[in-house]
Formats: C-alpha cells, structure tokens, sequence
C-alpha cells in the first residue's frame, strides 16, 4: 500500500476499484494528518466515511480526499466523525463508584500525589469526572489530571466546558449542584476543575506515552481498534503505569490474558500493573 499514488481527480468511472479508492484515502490521509485508518475496524470505519462522501456528493474517495485537502470544514467534520466522538459524565455510575471508593481512596493513603490520565478523553466529561471525584477525596490540589485526543474540535469543546442536560443525566445530585453552573439552557463546569486538568493533542497510535501514571482512563475507544492495534495500545498503556497503577477500560472493552503486557484483573474493567 505504500507504493499506491493519490489521484486526488480520478473517479471510479476511470477504472479503479472501490477497494483501491478506500486504500488510496487510507494511505492519503495518515500523509496529510498522520491518523492511520488501517488500525481501526474497517467495515465500521469505511461504512461511516462512505456515509459522509456520499452525503457531500463525492463519487469517490479520491474527490473526497482532494476536497478534504483544501476545506478545513470538510476535514475537521472528517475528524468528528472518525473519532467517535460520545460521551457523558459518569458513564457506568457503579464503575465510577467502585474507582472512588476501592481504589482511589487506597491509592491516596499510600501516595501524597497521584497522575491521572483521561485518554481519548473527548469532549472533557472523563476527566471532568476525574476531577470532581479527586475533589471529592480532598485530593484535587495534590492530583495531576491529564487529557488528551487526537481532535481539535473536542479539546476546544472541553476547554470550553459547557455541556447540555442530556450530558449530566448519571451525575449525583449534590455533584451537580457543586460544579455546574446553568447558562442559557445549558451547564458550565466549575472553573476550579478546568484549571486542574491540562489538556493536550495526542494521537494514540503514534504518539509516545508518558510514565508512571497512578491511573489511566481509557474508556469506549479500543472497540474501534483492529486486534493488532489493541495489542499495542495495552501494551503501551501498562508500560505507562507504575508498578500498583490502574488502568480502567470501558464495559465493552474486558481485557483477555492480561498478563501479556504486565496487568492483573483488580475488579471487573480494572487492571493493574503488577512490575
């Protein structure tokens, strides 16, 4: 595939496949924006691409990829749409609980700090979460809570920090009222949170990770990822970790022999590194 040239002009009436179109978009855009296509799921990822083509009337990836090239509109609706981009505030409530009070009150008794990391984190609802329940524990002063996402958009929506009800609907109620504040139909986050959590571009597949975080969060994203690309991630993800650290995954994302990359089952969706 590396050898495969763009031609940014040609249409499927000039002779190519459809395959060869979708190889040739794969190969373009990991140029033009370093993404790598390949390490998703291909039938959900080339499925939800051809419904955006075709929804702009491009008759083939080339023409779409042409235009991605020249529109920054184009290309940031491109983003959004890869990166799958839902999210809410204490998604799976019992998940959050079992983190707050199993695992993060423990780690505070044997540490004066903790360094967190929101993977993928979205639009902000992860480590916000983060955020409020380190608050909770006393210990928000004593955290690093780090976010990161390959897309933009997200970021800007996360730094700006203002979210629709739909968004809040797990948040305990004594939560809701401490760190939201209602504007014009909407809520916006308590701007003690944002100034505790650092938010960063990242793209997971290339970039290189940082170390020894106590807790890494990386929820409903590596469902998305071939097997070979989920090898790598936990790989790297347990690499990240220090020695007794976590890592919690999303409900559909249990992780099969984690001793492979250093990990133990801690509680259901939780891993721990155990060297």
């Amino acid at each position: 595939m590396g050898d495969i040239r763009s031609i940014p002009g040609a249409s499927l009436s000039s002779g190519f496949s459809e395959d060869e179109d979708f190889s040739r978009f794969i190969v373009n855009i990991k140029r033009l924006t370093s993404i790598d296509l390949s390490q998703y799921k291909e039938n959900q990822m080339r499925r939800r691409l051809t419904t955006l083509r075709m929804k702009h009337g491009f008759r083939s990836f080339d023409e779409y990829f042409a235009a991605l090239s020249t529109e920054a509109r184009l290309r940031n609706e491109f983003l959004d749409r890869m990166t799958i981009n839902v999210s809410e505030f204490w998604r799976n409530p019992n998940r959050w609980q079992v983190l707050r009070e199993k695992f993060l009150t423990q780690m505070l008794k044997q540490s004066s700090r903790l360094s967190i990391w929101s993977a993928a984190c979205s639009t902000g609802e992860e480590p916000y979460t983060l955020a409020m329940i380190m608050d909770s524990l006393g210990a928000l002063d004593r955290s690093t809570v780090l976010a990161t996402d390959i897309d933009d958009g997200v970021l800007a929506k996360a730094r700006e920090g203002v979210y629709l009800e739909r968004s809040l609907r797990d948040v305990p109620a004594d939560f809701k009222s401490k760190y939201f504040i209602p504007e014009d139909g909407a809520f916006r986050i308590d701007s003690r949170l944002k100034k505790a959590i650092k938010l960063q571009k990242q793209n997971l597949l290339l970039d290189t990770f940082g170390s020894h975080f106590d807790l890494i969060v990386c929820r409903n994203v590596m469902i998305y990822f071939t097997e070979d690309a989920k090898h790598i991630l936990y790989g790297k993800f347990a690499q990240a970790l220090k020695p007794g650290g976590l890592l919690f995954v999303g409900s559909t994302e249990q992780i099969f022999s984690p001793g492979q990359y250093g990990l133990e089952t801690a509680d259901t969706f939780f891993y721990r590194r155990v060297n």
